[in-house]
């Protein structure tokens, strides 16, 4: 992780960089209240693996100011549905690709990373943008970096926490979404699926649900990302679960509302 040094020299500020194959997302932090400054998401429409990230991310760079001030952390987050949770008793290093094998295809020139989570005895294996980390070197030195769903699952079992009750928890995006039930501090579950209607996203949901024996009579289901009440995803949920909600954001306190503090939960707990 890349820091400033000298006391002179500490802005006491953070930078947190979401990226998709979709676009960026930022947020700033003031370190010393512990609290973020700017929020802000730039779409880019599909990138693709011919697409320059040098000419897509310059613009983004020329037109927001705070991509470019001295910061003494930034963090990159890489969002993608390249990554699987192993537990620490069957992880190894060298073996990573081995890991990715049986959810997506890899090949030989695939660059492999994984972020551990220490408290869970699990480590999430990964592949991140090569293209767009190269990217920021170029522009920031060195950083850290991480994967979107480590930081989502890892807050998620720190709130399930004392609490023995099977939980679902549903994370949406534009495209798709993460299913993660967590039982009191245990991952029960964790997948992401590809969705394009309403009908796609409650039959992964119900499946998902009939697979681990969770009555939707009686499951709570809870409801983070780009998602409101009353939204085509959240009402046919409604319909077929009798306990749905939206995560309650209620002990976050920031100047953003409560459905920015929803949609971008994982970018603003990097």
């Amino acid at each position: 992780m890349w820091q400033n040094t000298s006391v002179v020299d500490k802005t006491y500020r953070k930078l947190a960089i979401q990226v998709s194959l979709n676009g960026l997302s930022f947020v700033t932090f003031d370190t010393i209240l512990n609290k973020p400054l700017a929020l802000k998401t730039i779409s880019m429409g599909k990138v693709n693996v011919t697409s320059k990230i040098e000419d897509l991310f310059a613009e983004a760079f020329q037109n927001n100011p705070e991509l470019k001030a001295g910061y003494d952390d930034i963090v990159i987050v890489h969002s993608n549905n390249l990554s699987t949770f192993v537990p620490t008793a069957l992880f190894d290093e060298e073996y990573l690709g081995s890991y990715l094998q049986f959810n997506t295809k890899v090949f030989e020139t695939d660059f492999f990373a994984f972020d551990e989570l220490a408290n869970y005895e699990m480590n999430n294996v990964y592949i991140p943008y090569v293209n767009m980390n190269n990217y920021f070197i170029d522009q920031f030195g060195t950083f850290d970096y991480k994967h979107a769903n480590s930081i989502l699952v890892q807050k998620l079992l720190e709130v399930s926490r004392n609490n023995e009750e099977r939980k679902m928890f549903v994370h949406v995006s534009d495209s798709h979404f993460e299913i993660v039930i967590v039982q009191n501090q245990k991952l029960q579950l964790f997948n992401t699926f590809d969705y394009k209607t309403a009908e796609d996203f409650i039959y992964y949901i119900l499946f998902t649900a009939e697979q681990l024996h969770l009555n939707p009579e009686s499951f709570k289901l809870e409801m983070l990302g780009k998602i409101t009440e009353g939204d085509a995803l959240y009402t046919i949920a409604y319909k077929y679960v009798r306990n749905v909600s939206l995560f309650d954001m209620s002990s976050i306190q920031n100047q953003f509302t409560e459905t920015e503090n929803r949609e971008h939960f994982i970018l603003l707990h990097s």
